[in-house]
C-alpha cells in the first residue's frame, strides 16, 4: 500500500521542516520527503493548504476497558482518537479489573491490535487496586510492554510508598506520573476553593491539596532520581514548583489539558454543568494564564486530553455526585489550534513539539520523524475548516465534553498510522 501526499505544508520542528512539499509512503515508512515527488503505483491525495505532522500522541487518555465499556472500550476510544487527530494514546491503569499485571496490560495491547484504530501504549498502575498499599507487579508489566506507572484518579497518598514506586520504577527505567491529590485535604471539594465554591455553595478543593503532592514528588525525584512526570497540572504555584524543578536539573516533565488551559471557574454557573466538573477543578483565571505561560515557556512539556468519557447517568444528576472528568480527543486539536496557533501564541512547530515530539520522549517510545524510513505515523490537518463542536459528530461513546456548541477553525482530516489510513477526509476507515 502505497500514498503520494502531495504539495502539503510539511511541519516537523525534529528535522528542521516547514516548508511545501510531498511525502511518498510505502510499505508502512516514509520512503521519500521532496518536491513534485511521482510514484506509479501510489495513491495520490492532494493536501494543497493542508498541514502534515508527525503523528499526534496524547499520552493521558482513559479508554474505561476492561470493565467500563458501558462508558467506553478500546474500539470507540482508539476511533475517538483517530477522529481526533492522533496516531497513538497511553491509556490509564484504573479500569476494572485495575491493569497492575501482566495479563491486563496484555489484554488491552492485544484488544488494541484487534479493534484498535490507533497504536495504544499501556500504563500500568503504581499499586494494586490503585489502593495506595502493595506495589503493582510492575517489573512483570515492563517485560509485558507497559511504558510508565501511575495510580491516575488517586494520588499516591503515603510518601513511603510514593518512595518505593519510584525505586522500583527506577530499576525498570520507566517515569511515574503522579495524579497530584492529597485526598485528606481536598476532601469531598467539588470545584476550586475560593470564589467558586463559595458562590456556588459547594466544597471546595483547594489548589494546596494539588500542590503539596507535586513538591513531595519533586523531592522524591529529587531522592530517588526517577523520572517524574506531573499530571494535568493545574495551578500557578504548581506550575513555579516545576519551573524550578527543572532549572535545578531534575528529571521532572509536567502535562496540561485543553480544559485547563482554555476554561476557568467562571465557566461554571448557576446552570450547574455537571461537564464540567473536573478532576482537578477548573481554576483561577490567574492559574490559567500561568498554566498557559507554562506551556509556551517550555516548563510544561505536553498538552494531553484526560479523555474521560461517561454515561449519561454518571452526568445527568446533581453537581456534587456527578463523576468527575469530560472527554477530549476529538476537540483537543481544534482547540489548541483554534485558541493558541491561529491567534499566534504559539506557531505548528511549538504545537508539535508539545503534542507529538514530547510525549513520546516522556513515555520512552520511538520517535516518529517525517524524514525517509521513518515510520508512516502522519497527521494531516486542514487549517482553515470550520466546524461546530457537536455530540452527533463524537466517535466516543460519550458526550460529556465541556465545549459542546464551540465553533472551532482546523481540524484532523487525515490519519495515517504505520502507513495504513486510519481517517480519510474527516471518516473512520473501518
Amino acid at each position: 500500500m502505497a500514498f503520494l501526499l502531495k504539495n502539503a505544508r510539511v511541519v516537523d520542528p525534529q528535522v528542521e521542516l516547514d516548508e511545501v512539499c510531498d511525502i511518498l509512503v510505502e510499505d508502512g515508512k516514509i520512503a521519500q520527503v521532496g518536491k513534485g515527488l511521482s510514484a506509479a503505483n501510489a495513491e495520490e491525495i492532494d493536501c494543497t493548504g493542508k498541514v502534515v505532522t508527525p503523528g499526534l500522541v496524547d499520552i493521558h487518555v482513559h479508554l474505561r476497558d476492561p470493565g467500563q465499556e458501558q462508558k467506553e472500550d478500546i474500539a470507540s476510544g482508539t476511533r475517538a482518537a483517530a477522529h481526533g487527530g492522533f496516531t497513538a494514546v497511553a491509556c490509564m491503569p484504573n479500569t476494572k479489573p485495575t491493569i497492575d499485571n501482566a495479563i491486563t496490560v496484555e489484554y488491552v495491547q492485544r484488544m488494541a491490535e484487534k479493534v484498535g484504530k490507533c497504536r495504544v501504549h499501556v500504563v500500568g498502575s503504581c499499586t494494586q487496586g490503585l489502593a495506595g498499599e502493595t506495589l503493582s507487579e510492575m517489573g512483570d508489566m515492563v517485560r509485558h510492554g507497559a511504558v510508565a506507572f501511575t495510580d491516575d484518579g488517586h494520588g499516591v497518598q503515603g510518601a513511603g510508598m510514593m518512595r518505593r514506586v519510584m525505586d522500583y520504577a527506577n530499576q525498570f527505567g520507566k517515569v511515574v506520573m503522579s495524579h497530584c491529590q492529597d485526598e485528606d485535604l481536598v476532601g469531598d471539594g467539588v470545584v476550586n476553593e475560593g470564589v467558586c465554591s463559595t458562590r456556588l455553595g459547594m466544597l471546595g478543593w483547594p489548589a494546596e491539596g494539588e500542590e503539596l503532592q507535586i513538591a513531595r514528588d519533586i523531592a522524591l525525584c529529587r531522592l530517588t532520581g526517577t523520572p517524574l512526570h506531573i499530571q494535568h497540572i493545574t495551578t500557578a504555584r504548581g506550575v513555579d514548583l516545576v519551573r524550578q524543578a527543572k532549572a535545578e536539573g531534575l528529571p521532572v516533565t509536567a502535562e496540561a489539558t485543553p480544559h485547563h488551559l482554555f476554561l476557568n471557574e467562571d465557566a461554571i454557573d448557576d446552570t450547574y454543568n455537571t461537564y464540567l466538573k473536573v478532576n482537578p477543578p477548573l481554576r483561577t483565571e490567574e492559574d490559567r494564564l500561568a498554566v498557559t505561560a507554562g506551556v509556551l515557556d517550555g516548563t510544561i512539556d505536553c498538552i494531553v486530553t484526560d479523555h474521560a468519557p461517561h454515561t449519561d447517568w454518571e452526568k445527568d444528576c446533581e453537581f456534587a455526585i456527578a463523576a468527575f472528568g469530560m472527554t477530549g480527543l476529538e476537540t483537543s486539536l481544534g482547540l489548541v489550534l483554534t485558541q493558541l496557533v491561529r491567534t499566534g501564541v504559539m506557531d505548528y512547530a511549538q504545537m508539535v513539539q508539545l503534542m507529538a515530539v514530547n510525549p513520546r520522549s516522556i513515555i520512552q517510545v520511538d520517535p516518529v520523524t517525517i524524514q525517509e524510513g521513518s515510520v508512516a505515523d502522519l497527521t494531516v490537518i486542514d487549517p482553515e475548516v470550520e466546524w461546530t463542536v457537536s455530540v452527533d459528530d463524537f466517535c466516543s461513546k460519550a458526550k460529556n465534553s465541556g465545549f459542546i456548541g464551540a465553533t472551532l477553525t482546523g481540524r484532523a482530516t487525515d490519519v495515517f498510522v504505520g502507513g495504513v489510513p486510519t481517517l480519510r477526509n474527516g471518516a473512520i476507515v473501518e
